[in-house]
């Protein structure tokens, strides 16, 4: 039986929160998130003085009164966000460790699920070599996201991705009109790195959600072993190693992944965008409540 986060007792979970953005946002009109710009809704903002060609039904005839001057009442305008969830699916991250795979299936619906609660457009990008796939097109509404969980729960996760490729060739990115979402582990030789700098560019909020095992978080190899890369097509693939693991290639290790995370954040930072790194082992409703409500993603 394939190991799954997604059930109705972890959508419940979910359903106090909402997604957020720090940014102004230049999209479409009738979601829940208040922009910069003065539109059409209930909730007050300010007042200004009329000029010609203004609405003259906006002129607030209380303050002509007081002032003999016509001003004119301003209202908030809410926007409907464009979420876009990319999700990795190359071997390294669910093929020989089903918990892993499922935690980063878990939280791509998660963040979905929080998506179309607030009336938002979402899609998922199923990232494979060097391509990412749109199975189920712009979902709008709960309906269509829990038809499309029905898919999503039984992804296989295999080969190698390319982040840079399935990211930037994205025909779907828009322009300063919402969040995207890359969950990943991040071990790879791909450039993510200029993923980050496209969506930058686009004017897209960016949230870099690295997944880890606890093995990957603290390895307990010890001794001779022979390792295994999950992306190599055969045993004589030059990836795998034979090794006689010490305190020392431990240590060396640690570091390593160290340094990964370190640069990762520090260049996710320089540009604006969140980064979290989590273990698989860690309920992701902690997440979602913890790190993300931290990093202001999160309401």
């Amino acid at each position: 039986m394939k190991v799954t986060q997604l059930d109705d007792a972890f959508f419940s979970r979910l359903e106090t929160l909402s997604l957020n953005l720090r940014s102004n946002l230049a999209g479409y009109f009738g979601g829940k998130h208040l922009v910069k710009t003065y539109g059409q809704t209930v909730e007050f903002a300010d007042f200004r003085e009329y000029q010609l060609g203004d609405d003259i039904r906006r002129i607030d005839w209380n303050l002509f009164s007081r002032f003999e001057k016509y001003f004119l009442r301003l209202f908030t305008d809410e926007r409907q966000m464009q979420v876009q969830v990319f999700l990795d699916l190359s071997a390294s991250v669910g093929k020989n460790d089903e918990q892993k795979g499922a935690y980063a299936i878990g939280a791509a619906a998660a963040l979905g699920f929080l998506a179309v609660q607030n009336m938002d457009k979402l899609t998922f990008h199923l990232m494979r070599g060097n391509v990412s796939d749109n199975p189920f097109g712009t979902l709008v509404g709960k309906n269509a996201f829990f038809r499309a969980m029905s898919s999503i729960r039984e992804l296989e996760f295999e080969g190698s991705t390319d982040l840079e490729a399935c990211v930037t060739g994205c025909r779907e990115t828009g322009n300063n009109n919402g969040l995207t979402v890359i969950v990943s582990d991040f071990l790879t030789e791909s450039d993510w790195k200029k993923a980050v700098d496209f969506l930058c560019y686009k004017k897209r909020q960016v949230l870099l959600v690295q997944v880890l095992s606890p093995e990957e978080i603290e390895p307990s190899y010890d001794g001779r072993v022979f390792l295994v890369d999950a992306e190599a097509e055969d045993l004589e693939d030059p990836r795998n190693m034979r090794l006689r693991i010490n305190p020392a290639m431990q240590q060396a290790y640690q570091e390593a992944l160290r340094d990964l995370r370190e640069d990762i954040r520090s260049y996710t930072a320089k540009r604006g965008a969140g980064y979290i790194s989590v273990s698989s082992e860690t309920p992701i409703e902690r997440v979602l409540f913890g790190e993300l409500l931290k990093s202001g993603i999160m309401s």
